[in-house]
């Protein structure tokens, strides 16, 4: 123990404001894990704080490929006001299960029969299965934004409001959904940023889309 201490002491000696084995670790973290923020190592002087870091990096990286989308990087407020207008990622394929729409059911106090009843559903609904409420699919689009893009880091991310939404089809039970983000607007707020994202869900099967929502999010800084 006393040799590893005198070891990780003579590193951060040696090697002042992360210049050394250390900072060169973490840049690496900064640019192979896209973590830009961890680029300028020059306030990190201890390897068991820079050892740490270059972990999370890691196992953020590693749950990144793990959701199985490669996820939009964006690392500053300028790199983001450039996408104005451009649809900036597609997420993954998200399928609805019944368990899902049940849960919704309690969560909000809709159990209308067209949701939660299939055996209902296949005598008399014109979809012949249960559906999911507009509000489920509606609820999923800080989740879609949150698994495709990596925004720069903020203090607090808060779903600001909606400017408009539509729920153009239905999403039959079973069926798997995605969404596709355009950024339609940002600007700068009292501390922080306010952005404005067109979100369209799709249906796997279906020529319509199932949700179209004027998204509004801020994030402080």
């Amino acid at each position: 123990m006393r040799k590893e201490r005198n070891a990780a002491s003579a590193v951060s000696d040696k090697n002042p404001k992360g210049t050394g084995y250390w900072g060169v670790l973490l840049r690496c973290a900064a640019y192979q894990g896209n973590h830009p923020w961890l680029r300028d190592t020059s306030c990190i002087t201890s390897p068991i704080a820079a050892f740490a870091l270059a972990a999370i990096c890691e196992m953020s990286s590693n749950f990144n490929k793990s959701i199985g989308n490669d996820m939009r990087q964006i690392v500053s407020l300028a790199e983001l006001k450039e996408l104005v207008g451009q649809e900036v990622a597609v997420s993954d394929w998200l399928e609805i299960k019944q368990e899902r729409i049940n849960l919704f059911a309690q969560a909000s106090g809709d159990h209308q029969w067209i949701h939660v009843d299939p055996e209902r559903c296949r005598k008399e609904s014109p979809y012949g299965t249960p559906i999911a409420h507009g509000f489920l699919t509606l609820s999923l689009l800080p989740t879609m934004l949150q698994a495709s893009i990596a925004f720069p880091p903020c203090k607090l991310a808060v779903n600001y409001g909606l400017n408009r939404v539509r729920f153009p089809a239905p999403v039959p039970v079973d069926h798997r959904v995605r969404g596709r983000m355009l950024l339609q607007s940002v600007e700068e707020v009292t501390g922080g940023m306010q952005m404005v994202w067109q979100v369209t869900v799709e249906c796997e099967g279906s020529d319509k889309p199932v949700c179209v929502a004027e998204l509004i999010l801020r994030h402080y800084i």
